[in-house]
């Protein structure tokens, strides 16, 4: 994996790492800009990308995790090179574990601001957090889910509270069980993990599926353009798999699940 540090001019690097000995890191979790305001990967080769609405969340998450001690950070949008298609789906089946290796997700609001401190403002907030499209993505599912420290942040870069803090109004927004937001997501069934994201986006379609692929601990080839009805089928099919008991004979829980979760998604 790739990690961003920040150069003493205030410049970004990247330095790449092997996946089983990376440094600790920070991470960050967010909403993507228009895809012409993200920094990406070759901005940040060629000291670009500091005009881009999305460079102000990467300044934050450096500015971040320099005050938690952390010298590194990753980025989904500039620490992955997107036109080699062998590392996006490398990246793409590793995220989760990324996440959860992680030792501090930040996540960045850009919906929410703090203002002025006062009363009608810490409302204000929350109100805004509820409403957040934060919790409507496909991506950010896992975001939440894997790593053992996320921090809620506004536009303004101001903390609002951490998974714990908030974990009545994530469950209340959410409606995932408190234990699965403690990180106990073994004990929850194929069905019950789907319902998370049944009512999730996500822009490119097979999407849909591949940002599945961690909650269910499954590998899965990309195939981009094949459609999120044959991608679901090719899941099930891993599933399936998975569902063969001693004897050799099928569960058919957990692929019911997934052909209910195909069928609300469509």
């Amino acid at each position: 994996m790739r990690l961003l540090s920040s150069k003493s001019n205030g410049s970004l690097s990247l330095t790449s790492f092997r996946d089983n000995n990376p440094p600790s890191y920070a991470i960050l979790s967010h909403v993507w800009e228009a895809d012409d305001q993200e920094v990406t990967f070759h901005d940040i080769v060629n000291d670009l990308g500091s005009t881009k609405n999305g460079y102000r969340k990467i300044q934050f998450c450096s500015e971040q995790a320099e005050r938690d001690g952390l010298r590194y950070f990753w980025v989904d949008s500039c620490c992955i090179d997107k036109s080699n298609s062998t590392e996006l789906q490398t990246a793409i089946n590793s995220m989760f574990r990324w996440y959860k290796n992680a030792a501090n997700c930040y996540v960045y609001l850009s919906g929410v601001s703090t203002g002025k401190h006062s009363r009608s403002s810490d409302s204000l907030w929350e109100r805004a957090f509820k409403q957040s499209k934060w919790f409507t993505r496909g991506w950010t599912l896992q975001e939440l889910l894997a790593p053992r420290s996320v921090e809620f942040f506004s536009r303004d870069g101001k903390r609002l509270g951490n998974k714990e803090s908030l974990e009545q109004q994530i469950h209340e927004i959410t409606g995932i069980a408190i234990e699965a937001l403690q990180g106990n997501l073994s004990q929850f069934s194929n069905d019950e993990r789907r319902m998370w994201a049944a009512k999730r986006e996500t822009t490119i379609e097979e999407d849909q599926v591949y940002c599945l692929l961690g909650i269910f601990d499954v590998y899965l080839p990309l195939i981009f353009g094949e459609g999120k009805k044959h991608a679901f089928r090719r899941l099930q099919d891993e599933l399936d798999k998975r569902s063969l008991d001693s004897q050799g004979s099928f569960t058919a829980s957990n692929s019911n699940s997934l052909a209910n979760l195909r069928s609300e998604m469509e």
